[in-house]
């Protein structure tokens, strides 16, 4: 049985009592919303080295790099291995024995005034599980549904409280840092559409596996996997693009399914809409067929079927 859910206040100020934890929030895009929370819970002195909102674009690509989307993936692994470096280089000397160095980062678009911007972001966090620890990694990608910017905000920032508290105190059961996720929040006001886990931490998890709990728990809508195993995250794969889709069980992918999938090909690039972009094709399963008649998905079978149809 799931013990009783902390509410945000009690996450960060569980996180601020905690001698172990020590590293920078940087936050760009709609406020310092989540260590505004560590702040207002008091004792964050033991808890912030640093706080940084590098709004600016010009000071963003100052401290980071320059990149084409500054609400990407790329900004926000900039922000987390550049924050993470820092704070070893500065503060591993005096208190490295002692303390499970950390960077929190997220780069969001919430509502602006106009209304007219699509209100999502990328969020992390890389972490020392213990001192002297190589670093372990969770990134997720968001989407903000409150209509208000100020609702896009506060939930903004539980979900980053509640990825701080997962990564300190449930790393060991990646499945419940997951559902955590969602502590204090419902999927009518947050969806998280891409999770990845990496590092020492997390050697063992299958992040096939975790895409598929959120789809479980209702925190994503679907889970798009790579040919390498890797969880892409499907806005940015299927932007600008030409999507044909076949849905099937792949139990195994057979002659049938490929020659379907070339002879639908062939009429879709005669297609006017599609001429001179780029066509990507896709292999659907859905929870109706993973379950097939029961209550639970057998997840070796549904690995083996994300294999052959990769």
């Amino acid at each position: 049985m799931k013990d009783e859910v902390l509410d945000t206040h009690s996450k960060a100020l569980k996180i601020n009592i905690d001698p172990r934890w020590y590293g920078t929030f940087a936050e760009i895009g709609a406020g310092q919303e989540v260590v505004r929370w560590f702040f207002r819970v008091g004792g964050a002195a033991g808890t912030v080295a640093k706080s940084i909102s590098a709004y600016d674009m010009k000071v963003s690509d100052a401290i980071y790099g320059h990149v084409d989307r500054y609400v990407s993936r790329n900004r926000l692994q900039a922000m987390l291995d550049y924050e993470f470096d820092l704070d070893i280089e500065r503060l591993a000397a005096e208190r490295g024995d002692n303390t499970s160095f950390f960077a929190f980062a997220d780069t969001v678009v919430a509502r602006s005034y106009r209304g007219t911007s699509e209100c999502h972001g990328w969020m992390g966090i890389k972490f020392q599980s213990r001192a002297n620890d190589q670093p372990s990694q969770v990134v997720m990608h968001v989407r903000m549904l409150d209509e208000e910017a100020s609702g896009q905000q506060e939930a903004l920032g539980i979900v980053g409280v509640n990825l701080c508290y997962g990564a300190f105190f449930l790393s060991h059961v990646p499945e419940e840092l997951v559902e955590s996720l969602l502590d204090n929040l419902t999927t009518r006001r947050l969806e998280i559409d891409m999770l990845e886990f990496s590092g020492i931490e997390f050697r063992n998890v299958d992040n096939r596996i975790m895409a598929l709990k959120l789809v479980q728990l209702g925190l994503s809508g679907a889970a798009m996997f790579g040919p390498n195993r890797e969880v892409l995250q499907p806005s940015d794969m299927l932007h600008n693009k030409a999507v044909l889709v076949e849905r099937g069980s792949f139990r195994p992918v057979t002659y049938v399914n490929l020659d379907m999938l070339e002879c639908a090909l062939a009429k879709f690039k005669e297609d006017p809409a599609v001429t001179d972009k780029p066509i990507l094709t896709l292999m659907e399963l859905t929870m109706r067929n993973l379950l097939a008649g029961g209550t639970e998905v057998d997840r070796r079978d549904f690995l083996a079927r994300a294999e052959r149809a990769a």
